[in-house]
C-alpha cells in the first residue's frame, strides 16, 4: 500500500498552489476536496492516488481580495487611478484587489517580511514596505500621498493604527478598515478557539470604533459586514470613514444591519 501524505504537502507538491501555507488557508476555508469529499483538516493524510479539486479558488492571491471586492461594491469605491496604500498587506489580497480594480499604485505596508506574493512583488505598481510598523508611518516617506487607505491588521486593536494611517492620506482621503473582533474586545470575552461568536459584542466593537472615528473628526460613510469568515471563523465587518463630507445619518442602523447580516 502506497504510504499517505499530508493534504497540505500534497498540494504543494502538484502544483496546485506554491506554499503549504496557502494550502491551509484553502483547506481551513472549506475549498479542497478528497475523491470528491470536503477535507477540513491539513494534516489529513491522502493517498497519493487520490483527485485532489480545489473549489472556489479566488481570483486574488488570498481571499482578502474577495473581502476588499465585496467592500469596494458595497461602498461604491472607484480605485481607478488612485494612489492607494494597504496596511497589513500580508501576501497581498487588499493590493491585488486593487491593482485589478485599476489602482495606479499601491504601497503594500507590513510589519513583516516576505509575505507578499511574488507576481505582487514584481508589478511596477506596487511599492513594497515590509518590516514597517503601521503606527510610525510618516507622510514625509510617500513620494505622493495616498487618497484611499485599506486596512487589515491583526493582533492590534484598529485605534492603534487607524490615526497614522489618517495622517499620510491626502486631503479629501478615504479608508476603508476591517474590523475583527477577536482583536478588539478584552481578551476574557473570546471564546473557545479564539472567536468572539456574541453579536451583541460585535455590535459593541464597531459601535466603539465608529465613535472613536468621529472624536477624530473623520466621517463615518457607511458600515459592512464581510461576506467571508476569518481563518478561525470569526466574523468580521468593514467600516468606510472619509476625512471629509458628513458622517450618515443611519450610523446605528448600519452597525445594526450589518451584525444583523451575520447572525
Amino acid at each position: 500500500m502506497a504510504t499517505r501524505i499530508r493534504i497540505d504537502r500534497m498540494i504543494v507538491e502538484r502544483g496546485l498552489v506554491d506554499s503549504r501555507e496557502k494550502a491551509t488557508k484553502l483547506i481551513m476555508a472549506g475549498d479542497v476536496f478528497v475523491d470528491g469529499e470536503r477535507v477540513d483538516k491539513a494534516g489529513a493524510l491522502i493517498s497519493p492516488e487520490a483527485e485532489v479539486e480545489l473549489r472556489g479558488r479566488s481570483p486574488y492571491v488570498s481571499r482578502g481580495g474577495e473581502k476588499l471586492t465585496h467592500a469596494l461594491d458595497h461602498f461604491n469605491i472607484n480605485v481607478v487611478g488612485k494612489m492607494c496604500i494597504d496596511v497589513g498587506a500580508s501576501t497581498g489580497g487588499f493590493t491585488d484587489c486593487l491593482l485589478q480594480r485599476g489602482a495606479s499604485r499601491v504601497y503594500a505596508v507590513d510589519v513583516g517580511t516576505g509575505q507578499l506574493d511574488a507576481r505582487l512583488r514584481r508589478d511596477p505598481r506596487v511599492v513594497v514596505m515590509e518590516q514597517t510598523n503601521a503606527r510610525t508611518l510618516d507622510p514625509r516617506i510617500f513620494g505622493d500621498q495616498p487618497t484611499l487607505a485599506v486596512v487589515d491588521v491583526s493582533f492590534i486593536s484598529l485605534e492603534k493604527v487607524l490615526p497614522a494611517v489618517f495622517n499620510v492620506l491626502a486631503p479629501r482621503g478615504e479608508a476603508v478598515a476591517l474590523i475583527k473582533p477577536q482583536f478588539e474586545v478584552g481578551k476574557d470575552l473570546v471564546g473557545k478557539g479564539g472567536v468572539v461568536r456574541e453579536p451583541a459584542l460585535h455590535r459593541q466593537v464597531v459601535a466603539r470604533l465608529a465613535r472613536y472615528v468621529v472624536l477624530r473628526g473623520w466621517h463615518i460613510f457607511g458600515v459592512s459586514a464581510s461576506p467571508l469568515r476569518g481563518p478561525k471563523g470569526n466574523r468580521e465587518f468593514f467600516l468606510h470613514v472619509s476625512s471629509h463630507g458628513k458622517t450618515a445619518a443611519n450610523v446605528e442602523t448600519l452597525i445594526s444591519r450589518a451584525v444583523e447580516a451575520l447572525a
